[in-house]
């Protein structure tokens, strides 16, 4: 019975680096905060007189939480989502990759990318360097401001994201 009990402990003991190396762990963004950072980033559009929605992904661009303000057009929702999807994605804002688009006629394509959605607005939320989800704005008059707002909304909840 002790060399079975035995034999048993070393094969889990010899398996388990074996199983470690094939599997992943990843930090992913809880709906609790995407629905904090979302109603912030309408918020503080609002606040500047924007009606806009704003979409919050998880890490691998999978919706979490989506809210509109009232007044917003019906294409929001969608800009909003898709522009959080495209920064889920990269990792990186999505006005760096318009900037990209603009300055690099090779760099056109991703904006054939199905989902992507490459104008200003969608930013990614970390912590530290781990992408752990992304923020996406849609419906002000322009995408730097759709930007600015997911920035204060993740300044004003930064103390969650550590």
């Amino acid at each position: 019975m002790k060399t079975t009990l035995l034999s048993i402990a070393l094969a889990v003991a010899l398996a388990a680096p074996a199983f470690a190396e094939d599997s992943v762990k990843q930090t992913s963004l809880g709906t609790a905060l995407a629905v904090d950072l979302a109603e912030a980033a309408v918020k503080a559009c609002s606040a500047d007189g924007y009606n806009v929605a704003a979409a919050v992904t998880d890490r691998s661009g999978i919706l979490l939480a989506l809210v509109r303000a009232e007044n917003a057009g019906a294409h929001t929702a969608s800009a909003a989502t898709a522009k959080a999807y495209t920064s889920a994605s990269s990792r990186n804002p999505t006005s760096g990759m318009a900037e990209t688009v603009q300055k690099n006629p090779a760099a056109a394509g991703l904006a054939d990318i199905p989902g992507f959605l490459v104008l200003a607005g969608g930013v990614p939320v970390k912590i530290g360097k781990d992408t752990i989800g992304a923020l996406g704005v849609g419906g002000a008059p322009g995408g730097n401001f759709d930007e600015a707002c997911a920035v204060k909304a993740l300044d004003g909840l930064a103390a969650r994201l550590k």
